[in-house]
């Protein structure tokens, strides 16, 4: 199971925003809040809320706690630009370029592996459970 985040059209450079995205594909989405909290950057608080707000999709459809939540695919993607003038010496014209930016995320439940040591405890259990009615019955 998994829960996609799609944000669109952040009015920042998809170059600004790369520049966190190594660090955060590293770690655990809750871990990333924590790293993210502590960094002085715009991109910084943008990932915040982007991954605050997957984390709570993700709690509500996959119906688990977030401590259980990895980061399947994250990435950062260009948007459309608006193409802007300034006038220059002489008459001339400087072209501006505002760039913005597009974020997915795609957020997966953890195996869990308390349930599968259950299961084995269980048959343990079982196991032993049938070799003492066996002796029992004699």
């Amino acid at each position: 199971m998994e829960s996609m985040t799609y944000i669109k059209d952040l009015k920042i450079s998809p170059k600004k925003l790369r520049f966190l995205l190594s660090e955060i594909k590293k770690l655990k989405p809750v871990e990333a809040l924590d790293y993210l909290m502590y960094t002085p950057k715009r991109s910084a608080i943008i990932f915040y809320q982007v991954i605050k707000s997957a984390i709570n999709n993700a709690k509500n459809v996959l119906k688990i706690d977030e401590k259980q939540i990895r980061f399947k695919h994250l990435s950062v993607e260009e948007g459309h630009r608006l193409k802007r003038f300034k006038s220059g010496a002489r008459g001339t014209v400087k072209p501006i370029l505002r760039r913005f930016a597009h974020i997915k995320i795609i957020l997966d439940a953890e195996k869990s592996k308390v349930k599968n040591e259950i299961v084995t405890v269980k048959s343990k259990v079982k196991s032993q459970v049938s070799k003492t009615q066996v002796k029992s019955k004699k």
